[in-house]
């Protein structure tokens, strides 16, 4: 699939302070069906998982391709990636523990299957419940959201997603505010990527996601840009 000629949707700024730090990849899709996943991503899972725990079982972060450039990012940031672990880390140590992926629903679970493959933190948002146009910046003291599945999530200091109500996504854990539900079906996905990474990685990634996700959600792409 080819994405070039789709280039137009939600408007994303960043923070001056954050230029020349990372790249933004965003994926914007319509009509998304989440209906159960069949025996088919059973199948592309279990690859990825067996062909990962072969390769890097065993391995400290430092050796994984992927980790220890986003982990290098979060120290660039002022954030300790062993106290919030970047979302793609995250879901690797589950992998290697042999614990699998955690089932969600179906764009859910496509999005952590490419994100785990990629190594890039990947946050995915319910596209009608983002308000106005999106900005990247630090979080401001005292700021934070009720995160998914977990307590209150603390922003200040951290790199953040933040549209006209405030922040809704982080590298780290995304705000239930814009979760992506069973009844959603417009989707906003964003990609956080390491500079080192964005000029061979991140067209790559975003293609693998929109490619799984018109064919596991029946979703349609309507726009993909990198964003530096």
């Amino acid at each position: 699939m080819s994405l070039q000629a789709r280039t137009q949707g939600l408007s994303l700024t960043v923070d001056d302070a954050l230029r020349g730090t990372l790249a933004f990849g965003l994926l914007e899709a319509e009509g998304a069906t989440l209906a159960p996943l069949p025996r088919a991503f059973d199948e592309d899972a279990d690859r990825l998982t067996a062909r990962l725990t072969s390769l890097y079982a065993g391995k400290q972060p430092a050796d994984i391709p992927g980790v220890a450039e986003t982990r290098a990012l979060f120290h660039q940031l002022d954030m300790d990636p062993t106290k919030t672990r970047p979302s793609s880390e995250a879901l690797l140590r589950r992998v290697l523990q042999g614990k699998g992926l955690p089932r969600v629903n179906a764009a859910v679970d496509v999005c952590n299957l490419c994100s785990l493959d990629h190594q890039l933190p990947l946050g995915l948002y319910d596209r009608d419940l983002v308000r106005g146009s999106v900005r990247v910046r630090v979080g401001r003291d005292g700021e934070g959201y009720p995160g998914i599945r977990k307590q209150r999530v603390n922003l200040a200091g951290r790199l953040l997603l933040a549209d006209d109500d405030g922040p809704f996504g982080a590298p780290t854990s995304d705000s239930l505010r814009t979760a992506v539900t069973a009844r959603s079906r417009n989707i906003l996905v964003v990609l956080f990527c390491p500079l080192e990474r964005a000029g061979a990685h991140l067209s790559p990634a975003l293609e693998h996601i929109a490619e799984m996700l018109t064919r596991f959600c029946s979703a349609a792409v309507t726009a993909v840009r990198v964003v530096r």
